[in-house]
């Protein structure tokens, strides 16, 4: 018999096909390794419930239960506080990392969770089911990883038994479940190589950029069911459906099915690139903080003549220092180059600025204010891709642009790199303790933040190639 684990909870709100390969694991098929990135946070976790367990068997009595029956007993005798315990009702199973004895003689479940919010779907439902194989009234407590405890009550009910119901049905199933394909969720999944080929096979809607699985069902529903089928219908020809509505949309989606088939290029309007002194900017950031509060630890520039500039902190500590020295370069380029035009790909940096303008009570500083204000000098290649032209491309972040061979081709100089990567080289730089290791990792961050911008400046210089050809 299968059982249903509330730890299920994330890969099913992840994909349900991918819980039901979880629960039936193909013949053969080997399962990706965890990557550095996963094997941090693991250990973090298993720290942060370390700690936890030290602090509670100094004040309580705390026993480490090692099996269901055990479990049993342990709560009969009426024990403190039980390390591990296994519970299991109806085909439902459960391991909280520790059962609280409350004062009137229930037990309470408690996890350690890395999270700063209790309010994640996935914690929700894992611990509304905790509260359900125990028949409590009491709330569920979770140690966060900013240190506070907080609980989970009644208001996880709904979720959770949505949750099991959902679950009873995916086990009972013999083969998988329909799903839609999603770019970054299906790329970040172990089993893509096995779902992947069918879907392509099938000519899935959702393998398109900007069309997912809300948009999908309402183009089928009016026999628009393929690729093939969208990028030779009308746009004028396709009615209103939940999340494609109006002329432009349409024509975008059409294009992309083309761009999907035909690998070119379709212009939506005209490339309008600003005059001006371009700077490129890119940040790189470390999210696991004693504090939990992302640190900006590399501010990174690409001036004039491929001239790489940056603010570098080693640690959290000087984190008000870091962003400081930002707001120096900041005014600095102002005052070098009166028509500055900073660019960045995504809206990330501009978030980043605002969040550090909040952090340190700077909204109103004038330097922030002409960042943020209506007439900043902050540029965003990401937007001005995407509203003028498609691509033949499932995602358009700055890597699957400028890597495309017959697009940018912009090659990076460790293959390997990316956002976790850089988390993870940070991260080894904060522990390291050789001088010579701390900058070997601390080159090869900043070697992948100058080919982040460089990228950037060749993005924009194969937009302006392209305005040019037009």
């Amino acid at each position: 018999m299968k059982m249903i684990r509330a730890s299920d909870a994330r890969s099913w709100l992840h994909c349900q096909r991918r819980v039901w390969f979880d629960n039936n694991p193909p013949a053969g098929f080997e399962l990706f390794l965890i990557n550095e990135f996963d094997q941090i946070l693991i250990d973090r976790g298993n720290f942060l419930e370390w700690n936890i367990k030290r602090k509670l068997e100094n004040q309580y009595q705390l026993v480490e239960a090692v099996s269901e029956e055990h479990t049993k007993e342990l709560m009969g005798a009426g024990v403190q506080i039980i390390y591990q315990g296994r519970i299991s009702k109806n085909g439902v199973v459960g391991r909280p990392d520790f059962l609280i004895r409350h004062e009137s003689g229930e037990y309470q479940a408690a996890d350690a969770k890395l999270s700063r919010n209790e309010e994640k779907a996935e914690i929700q439902i894992q611990f509304g089911v905790y509260r359900i194989l125990l028949n409590s009234s009491l709330p569920s407590l979770v140690y966060l990883g900013n240190g506070e405890v907080t609980e989970i009550g009644d208001e996880a009910n709904r979720e959770a038994s949505k949750y099991l119901t959902s679950m009873k049905n995916i086990l009972a199933g013999s083969i998988r479940p329909l799903v839609r394909y999603s770019e970054s969720k299906c790329n970040a999944c172990g089993y893509n190589e096995l779902c992947k080929p069918r879907f392509e096979e099938q000519r899935e809607l959702t393998l398109l950029y900007g069309i997912d699985s809300r948009m999908a069902p309402g183009l089928e529903i009016h026999g628009i069911d393929t690729i093939e089928k969208l990028a030779n219908v009308n746009p004028d020809n396709i009615p209103d459906i939940p999340y494609l509505k109006g002329r432009e949309k349409k024509q975008r989606a059409v294009y992309q099915a083309k761009s999907y088939l035909d690998g070119n290029i379709y212009p939506l309007k005209s490339i309008d690139i600003p005059d001006g002194t371009w700077i490129h900017f890119d940040v790189e950031t470390n999210p696991i903080t004693d504090s939990g509060e992302e640190h900006v630890y590399l501010w990174g520039f690409l001036k004039p003549g491929n001239i790489f500039d940056y603010v570098w902190t080693d640690s959290e500590a000087d984190d008000r220092k870091g962003w400081d020295l930002f707001l120096a370069k900041i005014e600095e380029y102002k005052n070098l180059y009166p028509n500055l035009i900073i660019a960045h790909f995504s809206n990330y940096e501009r978030q980043k600025i605002k969040a550090y303008a909040e952090r340190y009570e700077m909204v109103v500083h004038p330097t922030v204010s002409w960042l943020l204000g209506d007439d900043s000098p902050l540029f965003d290649l990401f937007k001005l891709v995407t509203d003028s032209l498609v691509l033949p491309l499932a995602s358009y972040g700055l890597k699957s642009i400028c890597k495309h061979p017959k697009l940018v081709n912009f090659q990076w100089a460790d293959e390997d790199s990316g956002s976790q990567w850089s988390i993870v080289q940070f991260l080894k730089y904060l522990a390291a303790v050789r001088p010579d290791d701390k900058e070997r990792l601390k080159l090869n961050i900043l070697t992948y933040n100058f080919d982040d911008v460089m990228a950037s400046r060749k993005l924009e210089e194969w937009l302006r190639a392209m305005t040019i050809a037009a």
